[in-house]
């Protein structure tokens, strides 16, 4: 199974992810994807088997993952400060992968249903659906 992180701006959400997800199964083999070369090295110091930087790798991996997982702003086109180009949205959005996004309500756009948890409570229920996934 592959299982995508896909990240940026300071690579904070996918390190949590990446940490927890290690953390219960450590063979698990998982693929670092950041916008920027800083959310890639936070992703792979946390423990991510592979890791790329930009538009590109985002695309490929987008296209033959099982799993993605990131802010659900890598759904929006310019989201995340401008590092979500049209294409890599496009690519995550038509991507055949189980999609897991965290919500983020901040950069114009607000997610109704969801509370404002903390980043734990919603890195604990990504490793449950991802769990259930396996």
């Amino acid at each position: 199974m592959k299982i995508t992180i896909i990240d940026g701006q300071g690579g904070r959400m996918g390190k949590t992810v990446i940490e927890q997800l290690k953390r219960s199964h450590p063979n698990l083999e998982l693929y670092a994807i950041g916008t920027n070369s800083i959310a890639t090295a936070a992703m792979l110091k946390a423990g991510a088997d592979y890791g790329a930087t930009g538009e590109n790798p985002c695309i490929v991996n987008a296209r033959d993952s099982d799993v993605i997982i990131g802010p659900i702003g890598i759904v929006f086109a310019d989201a995340l400060l401008g590092e979500i180009t049209p294409a890599i949205a496009h690519a995550v959005g038509a991507s055949k992968a189980y999609k897991i996004l965290i919500p983020v309500n901040r950069c114009n756009h607000y997610i109704a249903g969801c509370s404002d948890s903390s980043l734990g409570e919603y890195i604990r229920l990504v490793c449950e659906k991802v769990d259930s996934l396996l």
